[in-house]
C-alpha cells in the first residue's frame, strides 16, 4: 500500500511545480503585478528551476510505481494517474489564482471521460 501513497503524492507534488512552471508566470509576471517588463528570458530561467524540482519528484515517482521496478503500476496506468492529477492540480491551481477562470459543463464531461479513462486503463 506505500508504494501506492508515495507513488500519487510524489505525482501531486511534481503536478504542483509543473503548473507553477507553466502557468505561475501568468498570475506572478503579469501586467497588473508590476512585473510585465520582466525579460522572457529571466522567466524561462525561473521555470526551468522549477521544473527540476518537478523531476525531483516525478522521476521517483515512476520509479517507485512502476511494474518494471516493483511497483504496483504499469506504465500506461502511471501515465493516465499523471494525467488525471494534472488536470486536478490545474484546476484548483485556475481558480485559485485566476479568479476569471470559470469551468463549464463541457469541462466537467470531459473530466468525467478522463476518470473512465482511468477505469478502462485499470479494468484490463
Amino acid at each position: 500500500m506505500s508504494k501506492y501513497i508515495s507513488t500519487i503524492g510524489l505525482l501531486v507534488l511534481s503536478n504542483v511545480f509543473m503548473t507553477l512552471a507553466w502557468y505561475g508566470h501568468l498570475k506572478f509576471f503579469n501586467k497588473d503585478g508590476g512585473h510585465s517588463s520582466t525579460p522572457l528570458w529571466t522567466i524561462i530561467l525561473l521555470s526551468w528551476g522549477l521544473a527540476f524540482f518537478e523531476y525531483c519528484f516525478q522521476v521517483p515517482a515512476n520509479r517507485i510505481g512502476s511494474s518494471e521496478t516493483g511497483g504496483p503500476f504499469t506504465l500506461v496506468q502511471l501515465k493516465i494517474i499523471q494525467e488525471v492529477i494534472t488536470l486536478i492540480v490545474f484546476m484548483i491551481f485556475s481558480v485559485t489564482f485566476f479568479k476569471n477562470t470559470q469551468f463549464t459543463y463541457n469541462h466537467l464531461i470531459g473530466f468525467a471521460l478522463l476518470v473512465g479513462a482511468v477505469y478502462f486503463i485499470f479494468k484490463a
